[in-house]
């Protein structure tokens, strides 16, 4: 919004060259970053006392961690200030016409509202299991096909027009119009190696990874601080990303696909990093507020959604492998549990809890051991993925 107040501004008042500067993304993304910033800490007290008399508090499994009982009761779905945050922001500092990041910002707001109406059972229902599986799974379902479906023919294309005509095309080839190059799976630390993998390929990959990473947030977010700082690293490495694959220049010399539109994804990158820095400052241990699904699984898509356009989708595995590690640990205690009770009558655990980071609490270390290193683990991790742009 006020890039396109810049530049009318400036058509109207030409001596006001110093507005040229809304041209550049970069300072709109600091700028978005900063914006986000202050309304989370501008806002955050107001949210937290909202919560607190709404009597909108965190309920705790009583088979959990029993250190966690004492947190009984601190307000929950604090990820609603990390979403104004980011909707403000970014509608603030980003070029609306671009439909890349509205679509990035309709699946971490649609992920939100799912969330919204999870946590909400949670606390008026005063069940801590809130949505069944199965219904939170559909709504994810829906809004990660969309968007899957909507990405697989506009990273292909450069305009709203292109993207149609493909889409068309596509249904009238009877469903087997290959996709450009710049569609294919990636493969990180090599230069030409890629996967084909078609429209087929392309929204069950999409899908995948939108829905898959949305959850492993919100498996990870178990502990004062632990989901969002990896949220905001991983953010902010996705947002170079997305700036490098947005220039012709930067995505010609480091071999990566050049995809127009793709860089002003930083804007919301930042704004996601300002938010989630605001969230920490309330969030750090011990707690003032949680984020609930409302944040984690909003989040989670994001960074999905992020990955998918930019095609990094292997490289997100690498960067949020804390994410990954957890949902791991939660699906093969789950399956192991249930293998073991139909063997040998008598189910058994890998972990001494899952997801992980309740195992380490349960082997001794203390949350904000558990917290700072699972911190530093994706510090290393993002070093790694960024690594992949010139280890080739």
């Amino acid at each position: 919004m006020l890039l396109s107040l810049a530049q009318w501004l400036q058509g109207l008042y030409p001596d006001l060259g110093f507005l040229r500067i809304f041209n550049y993304i970069t300072f709109r993304a600091v700028m978005a970053a900063m914006t986000a910033l202050l309304i989370g800490l501008a806002f955050g007290p107001w949210v937290i006392r909202r919560l607190t008399a709404m009597k909108i508090g965190q309920p705790v499994r009583a088979y959990g961690v029993q250190a966690h009982l004492a947190k009984s009761g601190t307000p929950t779905m604090g990820g609603v200030l990390v979403l104004i945050g980011i909707g403000v922001s970014t509608l603030l500092w980003f070029d609306w016409s671009n439909r890349f990041v509205w679509v990035v910002m309709l699946v971490t707001m649609g992920f939100g509202a799912v969330g919204w109406v999870d946590d909400w059972r949670k606390v008026v229902d005063k069940n801590p299991e809130g949505m069944r599986s199965r219904e939170k799974f559909f709504w994810q379902s829906l809004i990660g096909l969309f968007a899957a479906i909507y990405l697989a023919f506009s990273v292909s294309e450069t305009s709203f027009l292109g993207v149609v005509q493909l889409f068309f095309r596509w249904i009238s080839s009877g469903f087997s119009t290959d996709l450009p190059p710049k569609a294919d799976l990636l493969i990180p630390f090599f230069k030409t190696i890629s996967m084909p993998l078609g429209v087929w390929g392309f929204v069950a990959l999409a899908y995948f990874v939108i829905v898959g990473t949305s959850n492993a947030v919100n498996f990870t977010d178990g502990l004062d601080g632990l989901a969002i700082m990896p949220v905001v690293l991983v953010g902010s490495a996705l947002g170079l990303f997305a700036y490098l694959t947005g220039s012709s220049v930067f995505s010609k010399y480091l071999l990566l696909p050049y995809i127009p539109g793709a860089g002003e994804l930083l804007i919301f990158c930042a704004a996601m990093s300002g938010a989630g820095l605001a969230f920490l400052w309330f969030n750090a241990h011990p707690a003032q507020v949680f984020m609930g699904d409302v944040g984690a699984l909003a989040l989670g898509g994001g960074l999905g959604t992020l990955a998918v356009i930019t095609r990094q989708e292997i490289v997100l595995g690498i960067m949020g492998g804390i994410f990954v590690a957890e949902v791991l640990s939660v699906m093969l205690q789950v399956s192991w549990f249930k293998f073991t009770k139909k063997r040998f009558g008598e189910g058994r655990r890998i972990f001494k809890m899952a997801p992980l980071h309740h195992h380490f609490e349960k082997s001794g270390w203390n949350e904000t051991q558990v917290v700072i290193r699972f911190w530093i683990i994706t510090m290393l991790l993002c070093l790694v993925g960024l690594a992949s742009l010139k280890l080739r």
